[in-house]
Formats: C-alpha cells, structure tokens, sequence
C-alpha cells in the first residue's frame, strides 16, 4: 500500500514539493494500472455508507480541483447541511484513485479518460457526477518551436497516459501529420513525436535543461513557466476541443444510491462553488493560494491570476501568437460549468480508440460510446442543483442539456 496519510497538510512550500518528483512517472502508471485491473490489495470497501458520514474530498493541488476547494473554503457544503472534513492533498493520480477505492474519501476530481479506465478496465463502480471545470491545459514549449509540426523528431511530456491532455496532443500530432512514439527505441524520425508520462513539477525543469521540446499539461503549471521564463505556450487545448471537460466530479456508485440527499447536497455545493466562481475570479485565485487562509496549493497569486482572471492584454497576445486560433469561440483559459454533455462522453471515447495509450487498453475496442455516455455519467443530480442556481443560463448557455463537440486543430 502506499502512504495515505491522512494527516498531511494541504498544502506544501513549493509546486516541486507538492508533487513527489517521481510520482507521475511510469512507475507511478504502472501502480495505478495494478490498482485498476486488482493486482494490489484493498482494504474492503467501509461498510453500507452511514448517512452522517462526512464529505471527504480527495484533490490534487492543480486548478483542476478548484470547485471542490472552493466549495469547502466558502462552507458551502455545510451551508448545504454537511459534515465535511479538510480536503486531502494527494501527490500522484495513483494516491488519489487508491484512497478513493479503498474509501477514505469519497468525491474526487478525476481525469475524465480516467474515469472510463476505472469503470470499464477494472469495473470499479466510479460515476461521473458532474463535470469540475472545462479547458485548463495548455501546449507549453520551448522558445524554438513556432508551430506543431516543429515538434517532429521531439519529445513531449505528458501527465498521464489517460488524460485529456493525451488525448488532445495526438489529436493536434495527428492533425499535423506526426506519427506518436510512446516507447522509442532508437533515433526518431523527422515525423515522430516521442511522448513521456512526467510529473507536473518535472516538466518546466526539463523544457529548461532542453530535455523535452514541450509539454502538456493542466494549469497553474504552463502560467508558472510562462511567468518563470522557461518556455511559451504554442496552444490551449480549449482552443483544440472547444469547451471540453478535463477534470470530472466523480463518486461512488453505492453513495450516489444508497444516499440520496447526501449526494444531492454534495453536488448542490460544488455547482454552487462553480457559479460563485465565474464571477468571482480573483477571490478565487486568493483563495487557492499559498498564501491563502486554506493554503490549498503550492502556488503563488500572481500565476493563480494568470489562469483564472481573465486578461484582455494577454488574450490579445495569444490571439497574435496563435495560440488561441478560434478567438470567436470566446475560451476562457479555464471555465466552470458542471452540466456533463453525453456528445462529450461519446466524442472522448471515440478518440480514446485512436489514441496510443500504454498498458492493457483492449477494453476500449469494446464500448459503445453511446452506452458510455449513459452509464458512466449520473446526471440526476447536477440537473437539479443546476436548476436551482438558475438553469444553464446561469453558466452562459442556453436552456438544453444537448450540444455539439467542436474539435479543429
């Protein structure tokens, strides 16, 4: 088992420390992939839930996280009735999807491939409840790289095999005319791009040190090099797949059945948490903040700003730069809207198919993404607590739980 140490502080000195610097790395995929397909130990899953058991949020220290953290440090979720404990910082996906397993905490934010790994590779009973935030990554490189095709011959850091960021970059590679090589063996040819699981902390060192050309990965990590100096941002990957969702809320089956209400209020809070959020911007990032009275991630204000205040000057300098292409779409860097759209779930498991993914992958041959998009997802709860704040309009958009993915590179 690895450590779950519940007592850890939720926060740590630097971005370096919150991210053990192996802990995204192979070894780190390896151990979750042991974990999903039951080749390691579990303590039993706690007994039929009490309903006066506590919410216990499990987070890693990203923006991703952000609704859930939000929701806690604005007592949302006691407004709603709850008994809710500190929310633990875990240090690797693998922490993350083990304490979640073994029931130590009970709503999480997961990579949303994530998720289908988890029910449909190991048949854990995970459900998708809502979606925590849409776009929030970013293309990061080095000075030298101009546009995509200049990644041929390279390598690339990514976070996590099933990540949307994964799958958006070979999306992009494809669309370029690049080939993915996910183990090279030799010198790689003009056209290949070598793809490699990082940790967060480890990529901005590396693009420096020239051992990476770029990298992929969720906020605040691409403002930080940005502000540090270490390389540029060549695209968003909101500007790729338009309003796509990368981290999801998710939960456990027998929760969301067993209790009812208790899961009603939990998603009622972190909705609640979303809508404050798109209003209030700059509270939030002072809220996440190091320096902020939760002292929920490693990160300073400044680059927390850069992700979630919207910056015209900066907006204008991307557009010229061309890392924002589709300016009529009119992308926040990172949104909050939790409704999950079925075409997203069927558009994500599509690409999944085509994306080189290593591990034991031969269950995706399988899915329906139709049959997914049903029965990974339980929206009976967030169309509720959407409802209550105002319906979609809320979140600036029109009154249909229905849309169309967009996707041009």
């Amino acid at each position: 088992m690895l450590d779950l140490d519940p007592t850890a502080p939720a926060h740590a000195a630097d971005p370096d420390a919150a991210f053990d610097r192996q802990s995204l790395s192979r070894r780190d995929f390896l151990r979750l992939s042991a974990l999903l397909t039951g080749a390691v130990a579990l303590p039993g899953l706690a007994r039929a839930a009490n309903p006066d058991d506590p919410v216990r949020i499990g987070y890693l220290p990203i923006t991703d996280g952000a609704p859930l953290l939000i929701a806690h440090a604005r007592q949302l979720f006691e407004a709603e009735g709850l008994k809710v404990e500190a929310p633990r910082l875990f240090r690797s996906w693998a922490q993350i999807v083990e304490a979640f397993m073994a029931g130590q905490v009970n709503v999480v934010h997961l990579l949303s491939p994530m998720t289908v790994w988890a029910r449909y590779g190991s048949r854990f009973p995970a459900k998708v409840v809502a979606w925590n935030h849409m776009a929030g990554s970013a293309l990061t490189v080095a000075p030298g790289i101009q546009q995509v095709k200049d990644l041929g011959g390279k390598k690339v850091g990514v976070p996590f095999w099933y990540s949307i960021h994964n799958v958006v970059l070979q999306h992009l590679l494809r669309e370029n005319g690049l080939t993915v090589a996910t183990k090279p063996t030799g010198a790689l040819k003009p056209n290949e791009v070598a793809l490699a699981v990082m940790a967060p902390a480890d990529m901005g060192p590396a693009l420096a040190n020239g051992a990476i050309a770029g990298f992929i990965v969720a906020e605040p990590f691409n403002a930080a090099a940005e502000t540090n100096g270490i390389g540029r941002i060549l695209r968003f990957t909101g500007d790729v797949w338009r309003d796509h969702a990368c981290c999801v809320v998710t939960m456990h089956e027998r929760d969301l059945n067993d209790r009812p209400e208790w899961s009603q209020k939990v998603v009622n809070a972190v909705v609640k948490a979303q809508h404050w959020l798109r209003d209030h911007r700059q509270e939030g990032a002072q809220l996440l903040a190091k320096d902020g009275p939760g002292k929920y991630t490693p990160f300073p204000l400044p680059v927390l700003e850069r992700v979630l205040v919207n910056n015209q000057e900066l907006e204008q300098r991307y557009i010229a730069e061309g890392a924002i292409r589709h300016k009529e779409w009119k992308e926040a860097r990172i949104d909050f809207q939790p409704y999950p759209f079925p075409s997203y779930t069927e558009q994500l498991v599509k690409l999944l198919k085509h994306t080189q993914l290593e591990g034991d992958n031969g269950f995706l041959a399988t899915l329906d993404p139709a049959a997914v998009a049903k029965d990974l997802v339980d929206d009976r709860f967030v169309r509720k607590a959407v409802a209550s704040v105002g319906g979609l309009k809320a979140f600036g958009l029109p009154e249909k739980y229905v849309r169309s993915e967009t996707l041009q590179a």
